[in-house]
């Protein structure tokens, strides 16, 4: 909001995990007016309850929703990349088997190109490599560290 001045009609792509982060732009977007777009890879994709919500939402607020398993399908036309951690905290077991599930998931300028000509970054941090590659993590677009702060005054 404080990038683009509002929230009424952006997209917003998250590309990655079916976790808890996930599920608050979930239960939150379509009551702000953002499109969300989804891609998961198998195996990874949200909790179905919250999906059922969200699927409820965005009828009632007029919002579009998409759920993928193509990371360059959900960032078509996004304004917004989101992604955040493949391996939580209790997780480090399944880290093999989630680097490989994930493959294909990096956040990289082949990703913004699909990617709405304004197009930001987003990421909760602390942030893997695997996860977003330094040209879209350290690029102008990206907003990770006024996200940071704009955190830091919340907690």
């Amino acid at each position: 909001q404080e990038h683009y001045g509002g929230l009424q009609g952006l997209t917003m792509a998250w590309i990655g995990d079916g976790n808890n982060v996930l599920h608050s732009f979930m239960m939150s977007a379509a009551k702000l007016g953002v499109h969300l777009r989804i891609a998961t890879p198998r195996g990874f994709e949200p909790d179905l309850r919250i999906t059922k919500i969200t699927e409820q939402n965005s009828k009632e607020y007029g919002t579009k929703l998409l759920l993928t398993t193509d990371p360059l399908e959900a960032a078509d036309s996004a304004n917004v990349l989101v992604t955040d951690t493949w391996i939580s905290m209790g997780q480090e077991e399944e880290k093999k088997e989630r680097l490989k599930a994930f493959q294909g998931y990096q956040i990289t300028m082949q990703t913004a190109k699909s990617a709405a000509s304004n197009w930001t970054f987003l990421h909760c941090l602390p942030r893997k490599p695997e996860e977003v590659d330094d040209e879209v993590f350290y690029a102008p677009q990206s907003l990770v560290f006024q996200e940071a702060e704009n955190r830091k005054w919340t907690i």
